[in-house]
């Protein structure tokens, strides 16, 4: 395999970089070359299991700086890039920002028994699953972190513009993270940062299984997608390394939807 990210010691920064898209990302970039910085926020019960992913990484044969905090701490946010600024040689940059934050509130908005969605929540849900992106580009940045031709990626999904049944706070999330990756790709340009979202399909991973519902939606999906099968992590990941080729200069500010044609 070529590992043509090593040769300009490139890192990728990744948020919730411990499962799912995030982690499958990370492992896809690590093979061709890149060094990996993963954000998560495990429990010391789930750290076995972690682990295992990370060493997965490490046996790609490339560095691997992790930290395990609260994203949405500003506080944390400062320290864990000065900690990185000390691994990182003068000559490496931050390639890619990968966005993979998956926590929000499920709770439906009307409901007799159980507790309804507040306001509270859809601030919460807001803040780790839209606004993070743009305080961790804009940290990143003006610590001076990212490389020369940079790459900001984050992941939406069709709920953005669909409702569904107790989606209401993480679609109105989702849509604001397309908003904002929008502006950064606006914004970024002159500094040589290229922003996009991947819009995923059905994908059976921890995130889909929490949402009420979840085995019909994947029912629905398997018979909706024109290859009757849901969307693989690997799929994702595959379109996170294309995104971070020299090839895909000239794609930004887009919604990319990597779902074998499922939407």
């Amino acid at each position: 395999m070529v590992k043509e990210f090593g040769e300009h010691g490139y890192w990728a920064l990744v948020l919730g970089g411990s499962s799912g898209l995030g982690f499958a990302s990370a492992k896809k970039l690590a093979a061709h070359g890149m060094n990996i910085c993963i954000v998560h926020r495990n429990s010391r019960t789930e750290m076995e299991e972690v682990s295992s992913h990370f060493a997965e990484i490490r046996a790609l044969g490339v560095d691997l700086a992790t930290f395990n905090l609260d994203v949405t701490s500003s506080d944390k946010r400062a320290g864990m890039l000065e900690n990185l600024k000390e691994i990182l040689s003068a000559q490496q940059k931050i390639r890619c920002l990968i966005h993979s934050i998956a926590k929000g509130s499920l709770k439906p908005m009307v409901a007799e028994d159980d507790a309804t969605l507040g306001n509270d929540d859809f601030e919460i849900t807001m803040q780790n699953m839209a606004f993070s992106l743009y305080d961790w580009t804009t940290a990143i940045f003006k610590a001076g972190l990212f490389a020369g031709d940079a790459r900001v990626i984050s992941f939406t999904s069709e709920g953005s513009r669909k409702a569904m049944k107790h989606y209401a706070a993480v679609s109105a999330a989702k849509a604001a993270l397309e908003a904002i990756s929008r502006s950064i790709a606006l914004e970024f340009a002159p500094y040589g940062i290229r922003s996009n979202c991947i819009q995923a399909g059905v994908t059976d991973t921890r995130s889909l299984r929490m949402i009420p519902g979840s085995a019909e939606l994947v029912e629905h999906s398997l018979k909706r997608n024109p290859f009757k099968r849901l969307t693989l992590p690997e799929d994702v990941a595959n379109v996170v390394y294309l995104l971070c080729k020299d090839e895909a200069a000239w794609i930004n500010g887009t919604v990319i939807p990597v779902d074998g044609g499922e939407s």
